[in-house]
């Protein structure tokens, strides 16, 4: 299940991709609009301003815009900056891997459908992008 905070993130972005062409964003706006907490929002946007997706800009015209073009932002990058890893078990993380003290992953049935699992929730992330979530 998503977290609220990757939740945020998501409306947060595809606000900013909605609104793309009529320059940054200010935060107040976005948290008004898409009900999400100020101070919340504004660590959120930290984060993926700290990743590279975002730039601000102070003063008069200022707020976040994207530093990188909404098609070209997967889903999936931006669920592990907020969530963390995808993966539903560490044993078949790809990026956070741990291996489970208490199994023996060559044999575990668990192990494999979870595999299975990240491996289709990744090709569905990976392929589709934060301008995905706009609406039509």
């Amino acid at each position: 299940m998503l977290s609220k905070k990757t939740q945020y993130a998501f409306k947060a972005l595809t606000f900013m991709a909605e609104r793309k062409q009529e320059g940054p964003v200010l935060i107040a706006e976005i948290a008004e609009k898409k009900r999400i907490p100020l101070k919340f929002l504004e660590n959120i946007l930290l984060e993926l301003k700290k990743a590279g997706l975002l730039e601000s800009k102070k003063g008069k015209g200022g707020g976040y815009f994207f530093n990188q073009e909404p098609h070209k932002i997967p889903l999936a990058l931006v669920m592990r900056l907020i969530e963390g890893p995808i993966a539903l078990l560490p044993c078949v993380s790809l990026n956070f891997y741990e291996k489970c003290t208490d199994c023996n992953e060559k044999k575990c049935g668990l192990n494999r459908v979870m595999i299975e699992v990240r491996d289709n929730t990744l090709k569905v992330l990976e392929n589709k992008t934060v301008a995905d979530l706009v609406a039509v």
